[in-house]
């Protein structure tokens, strides 16, 4: 347990307990850590008289705030949960934000799923990437970061945290940490994949210690999530496709792998019902439900497979729209 003190509210044995907790079970927890520290100011400042989580406080801290994202919303909204929830098993008394409330509200952003045509024009673009001696390995990253982002729905920041030891050439695994859920897993790639990655590791990674990043940047550490968005929009714009409205996203890519999953499975007449859980897997997802949404958008953009999906899976499609942070 951390002795140092890093909450003074009302509420700092909770806090610091919740923390502890947190951490025991084996999350890092940086994140939430620092949210309750915000939150512990606006506690501090309260009137002495407040000595509970009540519900007041609770619906205050997560209300969205103007120009923000509601992934962002949600994080403090699951933090306030959580929090609650923990007191609650301790003898408190604390205001349990609903669930029935936030999924209402969640499903608000639409991906936007790549064809195969121009999957394959992306490919070209960045086997094409003209050579920068600033950054002498450029063209080679980004010839296979996107294989990496579309061939094995990878986040952008799970792609770009791997390490050499990450990436088991020989047995053509990859094993990804520090994910979003916090959940460690494994998953096998393609061959084609896997050759790729070898080629690409001769040319970039030789003579490298384990720990070393599979990315390098040019700069040191590994390429940062912002550069590679700023890269894709270059190559988007080579590929001829649009980059409209609130612009196309690199987690579109991951998207896409799901929907095109999906999309061969049905067409092929495999059993949806268990296929669901190993997509579920894969993708790191913490629960069935980001899965099923993919299902929906599957049988929402392609017409000619609606009425396989209905006739053998209907009951799996949820009726909300999207959840923009699967």
């Amino acid at each position: 347990m951390n002795n140092e003190t890093i909450f003074h509210s009302f509420l700092k044995d909770s806090l610091q307990g919740f923390v502890d907790e947190k951490k025991a079970i084996g999350y890092s927890f940086a994140k939430g850590e620092s949210l309750l520290k915000q939150f512990d100011k606006v506690v501090t400042s309260l009137p002495q008289d407040i000595d509970m989580l009540t519900k007041d406080l609770v619906m205050k801290w997560t209300e969205r705030r103007p120009e923000e994202a509601t992934s962002t919303q949600l994080g403090r909204i699951s933090l306030m949960r959580g929090l609650a929830e923990y007191m609650n098993r301790m003898g408190n008394t604390a205001y349990v934000y609903p669930k029935a409330m936030v999924t209402v509200e969640r499903y608000s952003y639409t991906p936007y799923i790549f064809t195969e045509k121009e999957i394959a024009s992306i490919f070209t673009v960045c086997d094409d990437f003209a050579i920068s001696y600033q950054s002498p390995n450029r063209h080679l990253v980004l010839s296979l970061i996107f294989r990496i982002l579309y061939g094995c729905g990878l986040r952008i920041s799970e792609a770009v945290n791997l390490t050499i030891a990450d990436v088991n050439l020989k047995e053509g695994i990859i094993f990804i940490k520090n994910t979003k859920f916090n959940k460690e897993r494994t998953i096998p790639i393609a061959d084609t994949l896997r050759n790729r990655c070898i080629e690409y590791n001769r040319l970039v990674n030789t003579g490298k210690p384990e720990t070393s990043y599979f990315f390098p940047s040019p700069l040191g550490g590994h390429y940062k999530s912002n550069t590679i968005y700023i890269l894709f929009r270059q190559i988007l714009w080579a590929a001829n496709i649009s980059h409209t409205g609130k612009g196309l996203r690199l987690h579109d890519l991951r998207h896409t792998f799901a929907v095109h999953c999906l999309k061969k499975w049905v067409l092929g007449n495999r059993d949806i019902t268990n296929c669901i859980p190993y997509l579920s897997a894969y993708l790191g997802h913490e629960d069935l439900r980001g899965s099923q949404h993919y299902l929906r958008l599957t049988a929402d953009l392609y017409p000619d497979i609606i009425d396989k999906v209905e006739k053998n899976c209907s009951w799996l499609i949820p009726e909300v729209n999207w959840d923009e942070s699967y």
